[in-house]
């Protein structure tokens, strides 16, 4: 049996692959489970690790939970929370993750896609909530994520009509950050990886902190927690200010 997620390492980004092409990479327990020892790893790797890439194998990123499991837990009136949990680690990686959707990116793969710091759209790409569709509701995040991504307002015409949105549609929503052409999508993305990596990882990482740590405080408080919990310079500062002030003594 063939990794449900696999990982490769490039250029200092940690792409994993939802690996379920022939189920449109659909969600399950086992899948989550193999994504929860790759985001573990990357947790404690981020001096190696500067960028995490999520994504999907056969042109779709996910179409959302494995509609079979669901039935089971419905039957079982069950309510589980590994999946939350496993999308909160992927959250609160200290490296700045990039969900890149193509294809679909419905329901729960939203949840999972929206706990990226950026999300990246190909054109073609179809993103939905169809919770409401099916009787069932959100459990992994999406009430919170979703509005605060897109607006309340706008969530709420996502999540009442079910219907599907492109990736023109996600960016002019401010759902997806980026979107690009399908025939541009691998070289755009790689471009984008490649700008975020050039910077201080150390700086990316201190910043996504603060980004979380201050999300919901007053302007005032943030500015505090700015002021007064403040990381310092990053180890390779001096370098970089060396580097611009004098080009020649680069290399």
């Amino acid at each position: 049996m063939s990794e449900l997620v696999t990982r490769e390492d490039r250029d200092g980004a940690a792409i994993l692959t939802l690996n379920r092409p022939d189920k449109l990479n659909a969600l399950s327990k086992e899948l989550f489970e193999a994504l929860e020892r790759h985001v573990d790893k990357i947790a404690r790797a981020s001096r190696t690790v500067g960028l995490v890439i999520l994504r999907g194998a056969g042109g779709n990123f996910s179409s959302g939970y494995d509609m079979h499991e669901v039935l089971a837990h419905v039957r079982a009136h069950a309510k589980p929370h590994f999946n939350s949990e496993v999308i909160e680690k992927l959250a609160s990686l200290p490296q700045p993750v990039i969900s890149a959707v193509q294809g679909h990116c419905s329901t729960g793969a939203l949840e999972l896609a929206l706990a990226a710091d950026l999300i990246v759209a190909a054109h073609s790409a179809r993103f939905s909530d169809a919770y409401s569709r099916w009787g069932l509701t959100p459990l992994w995040g999406l009430s919170l994520r979703l509005p605060h991504r897109i607006g309340s307002a706008k969530a709420a015409e996502m999540m009442y009509t079910c219907r599907s949105y492109s990736g023109a549609e996600a960016h002019e929503m401010h759902l997806a950050n980026f979107v690009f052409a399908d025939e541009e999508f691998e070289a755009r993305l790689t471009a984008l990886a490649a700008d975020i990596l050039a910077n201080s990882w150390y700086a990316n990482q201190v910043s996504k902190r603060a980004l979380q740590e201050s999300d919901g405080l007053s302007l005032r408080a943030a500015h505090g927690l700015e002021i007064f919990k403040n990381e310092g310079l990053a180890p390779d500062a001096l370098k970089r200010v060396e580097g611009f002030c004098h080009p020649a003594s680069k290399g």
